[in-house]
């Protein structure tokens, strides 16, 4: 009985180890330079490249982060970065 106590712990313990590092790979897909293919439309109006809606389209599930932080809000607000996301077929949250 004792060692398959042991072997239950020792199963959710890598299963806690696994859940971890996957939580870790998807926060470190969250980075805003990623988005840096967009910047002269955004900043400029100019139409999206091919390059910029993939990245849109790959950090998409970034932008409550992104939003929330001070110095990024403001280019996820423009009205440059709606038409941008529109244009790309991504939609920009309210969070």
């Amino acid at each position: 009985m004792r060692k398959s106590a042991l072997a239950n712990f020792g199963a959710w313990f890598v299963v806690a180890l696994v859940v971890a590092e996957v939580k870790d790979a998807a926060a470190a897909n969250c980075t805003p330079t990623e988005l840096s293919p967009c910047l002269a439309a955004i900043k400029g109006g100019g139409t999206p490249s091919q390059q910029c809606c993939g990245k849109l389209k790959e950090q998409q599930p970034c932008y409550c982060s992104y939003i929330k932080n001070p110095s990024l809000k403001p280019y996820l607000d423009s009205p440059n970065a709606k038409k941008i996301a529109a244009a790309c077929g991504v939609t920009i949250p309210n969070c």
